[in-house]
């Protein structure tokens, strides 16, 4: 075993057991116990090692790209230290290889063959048992594959106009996995295009959550006593409904409610209680930082559109052979562009998920803490890794960094197609601004408002027709 495949299966190990304890913290534990049925248990288990791997899969494809870059700032800065010679192009090359394979392994194989397996019972008349599911759910993902196979070979016959793409399906793996994977790719860019700007608007709010106003931004004295007023009311209630049996009330639904409240008011006193640096410099400096970030990121897509126009270099582009790290920088600023490049690559990728999970379509897919069915870890796994597989295409179709795609990320037939990429260019910069001016705008008329006091005014009552007619 060469050090390269040492160093790639100690990486993957690691990001497994990560990936494993991160899906644990979601999974609800009533679907893995023995209780009712231990084969649905043992099914729940291997569709979750599944789900480990496909996980796993989609944080390394996350950080494929930031690794490819800081190694090669690292090569460029010490080009003969002792201790990284065994980071070289060959393991960066095999790295993008390894994603790739493992990309299209869980998206075509492993996530369908996961849900169709806890979905299975087992052929009629067959013996029951855990083999019975296995014969059922390589008949059904055989012929599954085969319906897509005929449906991608028809598509590529029909939008291609040469002679390989009227090939019969004997160059499978050469010719129509990466052209599934492909259109699995363009997807996957598609939904960060509508995803991104919409979770990079949405971080100012997510943040604003996490963090304490100051104190002319926000009353936290106000809400903690409104809160321990309505905790002490909804406990009255409680009391007053055991102490009486001539009270109709729901008392686990005024449980619930008191359980809710009383975490509020706790996470308020938290809150409450932070320091004078906390409360005002933390939250101005975060939404300093976050919209420096978003500023940078439109202006350097800005840039790209036109040198989309003027250099034909802008062009994302390919290279199939070891790529040859520590020769040039990446970017015209040094390393500092480099870890700039890496910063607003992550920037990218937290606020595209924040985007996802808050978008009306996805936010059912959003999971809860020790409660998430398998289904919906499923559902959850196979969306990230669509959208970290799309990840390094999306970074440089924008031009948020100029390291050129390893491996069979640079063979999609669309990144070659100048419109495509200059209309994606254009698409991203507008929606950004668009969606940045229409929650700052908001933002900032809300908290003026609050910080003059005039939500407490008395708002003008319009009269209504009464719903009653009077006596």
């Amino acid at each position: 075993m060469g050090l390269s495949t040492q160093i790639c299966a100690l990486l993957f190990a690691s990001l497994y057991i990560l990936c494993h304890f991160i899906i644990t913290h979601f999974k609800k534990h009533t679907d893995f116990t023995a209780v009712h049925d231990d084969e649905d248990a043992a099914v729940n288990r291997i569709a979750l090692g599944l789900c480990t791997f496909t996980l796993a899969v989609a944080l390394g494809a996350v950080l494929l790209l930031p690794f490819s870059i800081i190694s090669n700032e690292v090569l460029l800065s010490f080009p003969h230290n002792y201790y990284i010679q065994w980071l070289s192009g060959s393991l960066v090359h095999g790295l993008w290889n390894l994603i790739f394979l493992f990309s299209n392994l869980s998206l075509v194989f492993l996530m369908p063959f996961a849900y169709f397996f806890t979905e299975s019972e087992g052929f009629a008349g067959s013996k029951k048992g855990i083999m019975a599911r296995v014969y059922e759910t390589s008949v059904v993902l055989l012929l599954l594959t085969l319906l897509v196979l005929g449906m991608v070979w028809v598509a590529s016959a029909i939008v291609g106009n040469d002679a390989a793409s009227r090939q019969s399906l004997y160059d499978l793996w050469e010719y129509y996995l990466p052209y599934l994977y492909s259109c699995i790719s363009l997807f996957g860019v598609l939904l960060l295009l509508l995803c991104t700007p919409f979770g990079l608007s949405t971080m100012f709010t997510v943040t604003g959550k996490l963090l304490v106003k100051p104190r002319l931004l926000e009353d936290l004295d106000e809400q903690l006593s409104c809160t321990r007023f309505e905790e002490a009311a909804v406990s009255r209630r409680i009391r007053s409904g055991k102490a009486s049996c001539w009270l109709n009330l729901d008392m686990e639904l005024l449980q619930e409610q008191f359980f809710a409240i009383r975490s509020k008011r706790r996470k308020l006193e938290l809150r409450h209680r932070a320091s004078p640096w906390q409360r005002n410099l933390g939250y101005p400096l975060a939404m300093l930082g976050l919209l420096a970030l978003t500023g940078i990121s439109v202006l350097i897509v800005c840039f790209h559109v036109l040198e989309l126009l003027l250099d034909d270099a802008a062009m994302p582009r390919g290279i199939q052979q070891d790529a040859s790290l520590g020769q040039v920088s990446f970017s015209i600023f040094g390393s500092f562009g480099a870890a700039l490049q890496v910063v607003l690559i992550f920037y990218l990728m937290v606020s595209s998920v924040v985007g996802f999970y808050s978008s009306p379509l996805f936010t059912r897919l959003l999971p809860e803490r020790q409660d998430t069915p398998l289904t919906k870890i499923i559902g959850n796994c196979v969306s990230l890794l669509v959208l970290s597989s799309a990840l390094p295409v999306f970074s440089r179709t924008l031009g948020i960094t100029r390291f050129d795609l390893l491996g069979d990320f640079g063979r999609f037939n669309w990144l070659g197609n100048f419109y495509i990429v200059f209309l994606y260019n254009m698409g991203f910069a507008g929606l950004t601004t668009l969606c940045l001016v229409k929650r700052v705008s908001w933002a900032v008329q809300a908290e003026l408002i609050r910080a003059f006091g005039l939500h407490r005014l008395p708002l003008p009552v319009t009269c209504r027709r009464p719903l009653v007619k009077s006596c």
